[in-house]
């Protein structure tokens, strides 16, 4: 009975030693934890309102959103484990280790991944724009963490990896809005140049397509022996492009033989 009690009666020595020298920490940890959560949920809320006003990409909210409360949560966690008396070597070695081996393994995928958070930060490319990147030319029909979606002309679905985007050059075709037909074709010295100006201003005006401003533009742009090269050069809306450029040719064309032009390579 006697062992009993003195066996008890240590262990409320030690109970009592230990809340005494850790019982401080113990509640400080606590209450650091409680208040912790409450700031980062707090902060959440104000990153999303800020990220609406700043008009950051829908897509890219939730995972900004997410991976900056989980990192002040983890961080959090840790403190607080530190505070108390936790020894976190072992652990600190540990996640270490593990992020080392998480980034060799997957290198290619978190430029990927880093990549994409870039594009949709800095947007040098949106849904709808056309552009060419990687020797493709297309609409931009997503824009994903990993990867971008462009659809070609000719109906191809091309799935570009992130990391190729922000590491290569990017044409962005449709961003102004607007882009300029050029036009070149050879006439003989017979031909009279104020008769091709006629018939080019004839047909900008006829042709609805053509945007007023900028200007359009006629000039010879080469003088040679056996003749002269003349370049027409319209603006038209960046979407529908080729097909604005194809039908403005044909116009073209016929106005000329219209206006009694040779066109070059003909005999009658």
């Amino acid at each position: 009975m006697t062992l009993d009690t003195d066996n008890l009666n240590s262990f409320y020595n030690k109970a009592f030693d230990w809340i005494i020298s850790r019982g401080p920490s113990v509640i400080l940890g606590i209450a650091l934890f409680i208040l912790g959560l409450w700031f980062i949920k707090l902060l959440g809320k104000w990153l999303q309102n800020g990220m609406h006003r700043k008009d950051v990409n829908p897509s890219l909210r939730p995972f900004l959103t997410s991976l900056v409360l989980i990192t002040l949560r983890i961080l959090l966690v840790l403190t607080v484990m530190q505070i108390i008396g936790i020894q976190l070597a072992f652990l600190t070695v540990l996640i270490g280790g593990i992020g080392v081996a998480a980034g060799l393994a997957l290198s290619g995928t978190l430029q990927n991944f880093a990549s994409g958070v870039l594009i949709l930060l800095l947007k040098p490319f949106m849904v709808g724009d056309n552009i060419i990147a990687q020797g493709q030319e297309g609409t931009v029909t997503s824009i994903q963490i990993f990867y971008t979606i462009v659809k070609t002309f000719d109906n191809r679905t091309v799935v570009i990896p992130n990391g190729k985007l922000s590491n290569e050059v990017i044409i962005n075709i449709s961003r102004e809005g607007s882009r300029r037909v050029d036009i070149e074709m050879k006439f003989s010295y017979g031909i009279d140049y104020e008769l091709l100006v006629g018939v080019f201003n004839k047909t900008v005006d006829e042709f609805k397509a053509c945007l007023k401003t900028p200007e359009r533009r006629i000039g010879v742009s080469l003088l040679e022996e056996s003749g002269y090269k003349v370049i027409f050069n319209i603006w038209v809306n960046a979407h529908g492009f080729t097909d604005t450029k194809l039908s403005f040719q044909q116009e073209l064309m016929k106005n000329l033989k219209l206006g009694g032009i040779k066109l070059p390579g003909t005999t009658d």
